[in-house]
């Protein structure tokens, strides 16, 4: 058992706060933060917000300062972790470090690609959704970093969404050659970041493509959580086709069903198969039947 603390980065009430966390249990996190005269009123569902004044004194207690990164990865180790889709918090500030990380001084591509994931047509298909996925990317090549290409097909595989499928993965492969080359990325890059965007229309990644499994595996993930998460991931589905007759939905939802129950294997990576092929079977024949 360990309690993990991060850099103070997430800037409020005039300073920058931390994250702290506890790999094996919200109780000892409690205790250690009681301990250390932290108030109830900082806690936030999974984690403790604790100003950087106090950084110093929680390490010299015993919290191990680790980067972000492998901050979220222990906590979603511990299975203690709250979905991003459950949160009600904004997620420009983690996912503006994470854009950071990955494409340093492009603010203006990652404000288009904000708001295109803030559009309030999106329910599931919105910054929740982007975030669980590189979580979920995070998760798989742990300890190692995803490769680029793939977090940047992540950040652009929904990117444009009408609810038109193949439409608007091949729009958004499209939008991602445009704005990927004139933000100087090299050809080669730019070409295999769009071929992993389409790949998201059936999730059909060829025999020996390990970037494109991780990407699919990936944006499925969520098939693979608890009943509670399923039925939430499934209501928030349906308000993305409000437009749609129930009888339409229904027909077309079972087809979709049908076609994920079809996928052999389902999730591709050894940690995908392990963590979310019983749970995703068993959640996609009961909403199915």
């Amino acid at each position: 058992m360990a309690i993990y603390i991060d850099p103070p980065l997430w800037p409020a009430h005039g300073t920058h706060f931390s994250h702290m966390v506890s790999d094996s249990s919200l109780e000892e996190l409690h205790a250690f933060a009681a301990a250390a005269g932290i108030p109830g009123r900082a806690f936030d569902g999974d984690h403790y917000d604790v100003p950087e004044r106090r950084l110093g004194e929680l390490v010299a207690a015993g919290a191990i300062a680790v980067e972000g990164r492998v901050l979220v990865r222990k906590l979603i180790a511990s299975g203690l972790r709250i979905p991003a889709r459950r949160r009600n918090k904004s997620l420009k500030v983690p996912l503006l470090n994470r854009w950071e990380a990955l494409i340093p001084g492009h603010d203006a591509l990652f404000l288009d690609l904000l708001d295109r994931w803030s559009e309030p047509h999106r329910h599931y298909h919105g910054c929740t959704h982007l975030l669980s996925v590189l979580e979920a990317l995070d998760l798989l090549t742990e300890p190692a970093e995803p490769p680029r290409t793939v977090l940047l097909a992540a950040w652009f595989h929904d990117a444009v969404y009408r609810g038109a499928a193949g439409q608007d993965e091949e729009e958004s492969a499209r939008l991602a050659e445009e704005r990927l080359a004139q933000a100087g990325l090299p050809e080669a890059e730019v070409s295999e970041v769009a071929r992993l965007v389409r790949l998201t229309s059936d999730h059909r990644p060829e025999a020996g493509d390990d970037d494109g499994a991780l990407l699919c595996d990936a944006d499925l993930s969520v098939l693979g959580g608890e009943p509670e998460e399923y039925a939430r991931y499934v209501a928030a589905v349906r308000k993305d086709y409000a437009h749609i007759g129930d009888a339409d939905f229904a027909a077309g939802r079972a087809a979709v069903v049908r076609h994920l129950l079809e996928l052999d294997p389902l999730f591709h990576h050894p940690r995908a198969r392990e963590l979310w092929t019983d749970a995703a079977r068993r959640n996609l024949e009961g909403e199915l039947s």
